[in-house]
């Protein structure tokens, strides 16, 4: 059984719904991709998101694009922490998406992410979960350290390159 549900409306959607996926990995989670349009298939995804706690779920990652309903109406459907991911769309860039998400009502909240940012929306997703994770907590933390160490690389680099070699260098 997953820990972690990610679900898109459309599989145009997976490229850039697998980066929460590779992101979960990282953390050893269990998760499972599904897709399910709330607008092709209303019953399926009521069922999904009825069912979801009951298959072991504890968080659902919903990405969608356009109208951007699927996050909503997972929400409506369970009790479960939802994270939408609005995806950029052809025709707004996404801010349809992201209006379309961040815009619930009250009573029934969505988490949104950035637009495309199915990476951040596995972070929260593993956030959540290490509340009651001392491992995945401790997890947390690496993750965080390693990033800061990143970037103190990449500015002791810039330091002894100077920016044009470092530009250079980066193409």
């Amino acid at each position: 059984m997953p820990d972690i549900g990610i679900i898109m409306g459309s599989d145009s959607d997976l490229q850039v719904m697998k980066e929460a996926g590779e992101m979960l990995d990282r953390f050893g989670l269990s998760y499972e991709y599904t897709i399910c349009s709330a607008h092709r298939l209303p019953q399926a995804t009521a069922e999904y998101a009825q069912n979801a706690a009951a298959r072991g779920m504890k968080v659902i990652i919903a990405g969608a694009g356009g109208a951007a309903h699927l996050p909503g109406v997972i929400a409506a459907y369970t009790l479960l922490p939802v994270v939408g991911v609005p995806i950029k769309s052809n025709t707004l860039s996404g801010i349809d998406s992201l209006y379309s998400i961040v815009q619930m009502p009250k009573g029934i909240p969505v988490a949104t992410v950035a637009i495309n940012g199915s990476a951040n929306a596995a972070l929260l997703a593993v956030q959540i979960l290490a509340l009651g994770d001392e491992k995945l907590h401790t997890a947390l933390q690496q993750y965080r350290q390693e990033m800061a160490e990143g970037v103190q690389k990449k500015d002791r680099i810039l330091k002894e390159m100077g920016v044009e070699d470092y530009l250079k260098e980066k193409k």
